[in-house]
């Protein structure tokens, strides 16, 4: 293939991309316009070869007319990469630096954006439990994404995945047995009610929705390095808007707020876990 029939084959394919995100845009809502290019197309290609569908021109005219097809496509298009205490080195700042500030409080509020199935969300309601503070905290656990959002809400978990989560836990810096905190039966674990009882699940969508509540620590992480600048910047306006002054945010570690539109609004908190702390 020559140079320029390779050229028009690429253009032709992000035509196509274009046309597939305008599509989901027109018919459903939602729109990706604002993510990464190359995280985009590698997902599409993975609905694609995985659907045997001929083209991507071909999948556009299923999302119209296949709501099914269209809930695939938006699972692999969404992020959700996730385990109890992810990461268990920024929980483990989370619980000995965040926690000791948040408990002086009288209620706390946490944010978890793009909560996905609810690994990392359940692992946070177990630092307030042995932090003896769950009780005066609410904590909202939103995604765009209702399929994902429906597991969260029934927190039930491969037995299998909660291995790996209780090596976590342990790293995290948790004191007790990480099995007190679900039921186990037959292939799957179940989180305990009184882990979910202060755990609001709600769809909230960061492109294109608003300020969810006033909060005390927004956790949004491994989730802006799918964004375009502009779209991160918009995210982080979001998130500045919706944290209370002296308030925490805290991403993932690929992340920075540098150069973005809230740099002068936070400080470093715990910088090698990415924490930072609305300033007065």
């Amino acid at each position: 293939m020559s140079l320029r029939a390779e050229n028009a084959e690429i253009s032709n394919e992000n035509l196509e991309i274009n046309l597939l995100i305008e599509a989901v845009r027109k018919k459903y809502g939602y729109d990706f316009s604002g993510y990464s290019r190359a995280s985009l197309k590698r997902r599409i290609k993975k609905t694609l070869n995985e659907s045997y569908s001929t083209s991507i021109s071909g999948m556009i005219h299923r999302i119209i007319y296949e709501k099914e097809f269209f809930d695939r496509l938006l699972l692999d298009l969404s992020v959700n990469v996730t385990e109890m205490f992810r990461d268990p080195l920024f929980f483990k700042a989370i619980k000995e630096e965040v926690l000791p500030v948040l408990a002086k409080q009288s209620s706390i509020k946490i944010w978890h954006a793009g909560c996905s199935t609810g690994e990392e969300v359940y692992s946070m309601a177990i630092l307030l439990k042995e932090a003896d503070i769950y009780n005066k905290s609410q904590i909202f656990a939103t995604d765009f994404n209702e399929v994902v959002l429906s597991k969260a809400r029934q927190g039930i978990f491969p037995i299998g995945n909660l291995r790996e989560s209780t090596r976590n836990y342990q790293k995290s810096g948790g004191t007790g047995a990480f099995t007190d905190w679900y039921t186990a039966k037959y292939d799957f674990a179940m989180i305990k009610s009184t882990l979910r009882k202060n755990i609001l699940f709600a769809d909230h969508n960061l492109v294109t929705d608003g300020v969810f509540s006033e909060v005390d620590l927004v956790i949004c992480r491994n989730v802006l390095i799918y964004f375009e600048r502009s779209l991160q910047n918009r995210v982080f306006r979001l998130f500045s808007d919706s944290i209370s002054t002296g308030g925490f945010l805290a991403i993932g570690s690929k992340e920075s707020i540098h150069f973005s539109n809230i740099t002068d609004e936070f400080e470093q908190f715990s910088p090698a876990h990415k924490i930072f702390r609305k300033r007065k």
